[in-house]
């Protein structure tokens, strides 16, 4: 069955095509599992970040999801973070890329990530405070609202998963192709694309009517040319400093 806050079964069918892993995400990932030769990988969706040097074992709870796991991936075990089939210490890591968000029971999850990882736990996730930081704001405050909502506050995080802990500002690069939503910064014209959005579970917690407004009014601006006069800086920056966040606990 699907678990957490938003229905991949129903709306993540096109997940492995947009949301592909970005190699210079992945390489700060795996340089964080550190030599672990075994990795639990949880709400492991299409099998983005997954290493490939190691023994992987997955889980994730949506069907529609595990269906797009390429046959070179391990099959995906049917099961939610909060009650892992696992003995306690079972693997030399642990890991969870962009998921943690829509657990139904955050503390639980947690608690059952540490348990089962005997080094590293690392989770991909985003900084709730930092979205205001994307020009998407002033186009969709009721979408960042309801992401601010929607991720846990990183210090909660970071205590749960290790007695030593640190958190790490991901850059995300301007040809990132991980399609999360700040992976668009240089590239306004995407988000025109309804399977864009399709791939980012947060125009699935505003209503119909917000995203008509906020696609309409950002379709206008890029025609008419106001966007690049308020924002064309954006399309030539390398790189942006946004909400992503890499955090690695230790036992």
């Amino acid at each position: 069955m699907s678990s957490g806050d938003f229905d991949y079964d129903a709306h993540g069918h096109d997940y492995a095509t947009i949301r592909r892993p970005d190699p210079r995400i992945a390489s700060l990932i795996h340089s964080a599992l550190g030599d672990a030769p075994t990795v639990l990988n949880v709400g492991a969706g299409a099998g983005s970040y997954e290493p490939s040097d190691r023994h992987v074992v997955a889980v994730e709870p949506s069907a529609a999801m595990r269906a797009q796991r390429p046959p070179s991936l391990v099959t995906a075990v049917n099961a939610t973070a909060e009650q892992l089939p696992f003995d306690d210490n079972s693997f030399d890591a642990a890991m969870a890329t962009v998921t943690v968000h829509q657990w139904r029971d955050l503390a639980r999850g947690l608690s059952e990530l540490r348990r089962v990882a005997r080094g590293p736990v690392v989770i991909l996730t985003f900084d709730g405070d930092a979205l205001d930081r994307f020009w998407l704001a002033a186009y969709a405050p009721e979408l960042i609202a309801a992401e601010r909502r929607r991720y846990p506050a990183i210090p909660l995080l970071a205590d749960a998963i290790g007695r030593s802990s640190s958190v790490a500002e991901v850059p995300i690069p301007i040809d990132c192709v991980d399609g999360f939503t700040e992976a668009f910064y240089a590239r306004p014209e995407s988000f025109l694309d309804p399977r864009v959005r399709a791939a980012q579970s947060a125009w699935g917690f505003i209503t119909p009517e917000a995203t008509q407004r906020t696609v309409a009014g950002l379709r206008q601006d890029l025609a008419s040319g106001r966007w690049d006069e308020t924002y064309a800086s954006w399309r030539a920056q390398p790189q942006f400093n946004g909400s992503l966040r890499l955090l690695t606990g230790l036992p």
